[in-house]
């Protein structure tokens, strides 16, 4: 996901939006629009169920699947020629037409909030209910709570507590501010997020303002290298890492996975 793509999902209204008619039991067709919810659904054990993926979606066990379009701008045309009972997306004010027309023609459709950790729990057993993979969501926000409780008190022993700058994207300047849930999984591992204090959960800065906040370690979370070399330049003093993996740009089920990845970033273990 882009800087441009983070800015565009500001501002969606809190909690689940169910559209469209009643899902039947059991649901046999389903459209996500985001990778963190074809995650999902994969890991609730129910790919089989998947009959197209939005254009960001990377995972091999989707690679074959038609492509509906991204976060923002899915194809009503292409979701409609696959016959999905369901359709799960994340909520932008920039989808909301799309999602409503689909609703119109009869498809039900389920929009989930991903900012905070709590949305991303929230999602799990929402599509699991949805789905009738009720045990399965409870094992996975198991697995994710489990892992955030380890790394707290894994953080209780800490002498140190990095300022830590969790970067989205280069052009605008993006970063995790309060109430995302980096913010929050920067605090579970024992770090300070210098962007606690920002006006939203993903607020834009400038490089010189970047700079003033000192952190001693930066996140470096873009998928786009459009910026980067010259933000690098000017923010020399504290230690950069590229994650390996996208679970903190990807909000879902692998929340645990990326929190320890996190940990091992903000105090430079291997």
């Amino acid at each position: 996901m882009g800087a441009a793509l983070l800015l565009a999902l500001l501002g969606a209204e809190p909690g689940a939006l169910h559209l469209g008619p009643k899902l039947p039991a059991p649901v046999t067709r389903v459209v996500t629009v985001a990778p963190s919810l074809t995650d999902l659904v994969l890991k609730l054990g129910a790919g089989a169920a998947l009959v197209g993926v939005s254009r960001y979606d990377e995972d091999p066990q989707v690679a074959k699947l038609p492509r509906v379009g991204g976060f923002i701008d899915p194809s009503v045309e292409t979701v409609v020629s696959l016959e999905p009972q369901l359709v799960v997306v994340q909520k932008a004010p920039g989808n909301r037409q799309v999602v409503e027309k689909l609703a119109e023609l009869g498809i039900s459709v389920l929009a989930l909030p991903m900012t905070s950790t709590q949305d991303v729990l929230d999602a799990i057993v929402e599509v699991g209910a949805a789905l009738g993979r009720q045990a399965q969501a409870k094992q996975l926000v198991a697995a994710v709570s489990s892992a955030r409780e380890k790394v707290r008190f894994e953080a209780k022993a800490k002498k140190a507590h990095p300022k830590v700058m969790l970067i989205y994207g280069f052009r605008p300047l993006v970063v995790a501010g309060p109430g995302s849930f980096a913010d929050e999984l920067i605090t579970d591992v024992g770090g300070v997020n210098v962007a606690a204090k920002a006006p939203s959960a993903y607020p834009t800065y400038s490089l010189e303002r970047a700079v003033a906040m000192q952190p001693d370690v930066v996140i470096d979370c873009s998928d786009s290298a459009d910026g980067r070399v010259e933000t690098r330049a000017l923010i020399t003093r504290p230690r950069w890492v590229q994650l390996k993996s996208r679970a903190l740009l990807q909000p879902g089920p692998s929340l645990g996975e990326g929190l320890v990845e996190l940990q091992g970033a903000v105090f430079g273990s291997p």
